[in-house]
């Protein structure tokens, strides 16, 4: 009897530190997810709702809470309502995870292509919004890529069209050009015309494969740091 005392109370303990935890962190998301969009909402930046990280942050903080704060609440009263809600909501919500994770490995060139499209509508709006564009600068120079599918991408963007009359016009971002030594002066013209150029001519000046596929093949060739990645999203729930 006390030996199952002491299984209850260690699982319950156990329980309510996770749902806990999991709530902090649903709050603390939520939080600079508030901050974040009355910021965008502030400037007027992006138009496309599911494009504005603020307002993944928002869904990812609400959803978090919600899900951990019924955790907490029927761990903590023995509700077993309540517990059961948690459990089939988490499972749900697992199920859905592994469902996507099938789906881009299945679907892998569909993917892409939604990832493409929404990418091409995010540097529509590179200069709106601060916040993707510091995510995307981000991105060009961590894994060596320019737009989504090619640096050509960067043609739907009203400032870097051919047709321009301005410094910016048939170039791309500084972002996309290749880095010399570390510390060193970074050339913020190298991409200066570059769409009017061919790939070949711009190697080693510019960046030209698009970043689906540097981020792609950097997961491959990462496998264990991507299955890390998945497990540290999957175990917590399990």
């Amino acid at each position: 009897c006390r030996e199952s005392q002491f299984y209850y109370y260690g699982i319950k303990f156990a329980l309510s530190a996770y749902a806990t935890l999991f709530s902090l962190l649903g709050l603390l998301l939520l939080a600079v997810g508030i901050y974040a969009e009355a910021e965008r909402q502030r400037h007027r930046t992006l138009e496309g709702i599911f494009l504005a990280p603020a307002v993944l942050l928002l869904l990812l903080g609400s959803c978090v809470f919600l899900v951990s704060f019924v955790g907490m609440v029927g761990s903590l009263r023995d509700n077993r309502a309540l517990l059961r809600t948690f459990f089939w909501v988490l499972l749900l919500i697992f199920l859905t995870e592994l469902l996507l994770i099938l789906v881009e490995i299945i679907f892998e060139s569909k993917m892409n292509e939604v990832f493409h499209s929404n990418l091409q509508e995010g540097i529509r709006h590179y200069y709106d919004d601060l916040d993707f564009k510091n995510i995307l600068d981000f991105v060009q120079e961590k894994f060596s890529c320019c737009g989504g599918d090619e640096f050509r991408d960067w043609e739907v963007n009203q400032y870097h069209r051919c047709n321009g009359s301005g410094a910016l016009a048939c170039g791309v971002p500084h972002s996309c050009c290749v880095r010399g030594a570390p510390g060193g002066v970074v050339n913020t013209l190298c991409g200066y015309r570059a769409l009017d150029k061919e790939r070949l001519e711009l190697l080693g000046t510019i960046h030209v494969r698009g970043c689906i596929h540097a981020v792609g093949l950097w997961l491959k060739d990462n496998f264990q740091a991507t299955l890390a990645i998945v497990c540290s999203l999957l175990l917590p729930q399990v």
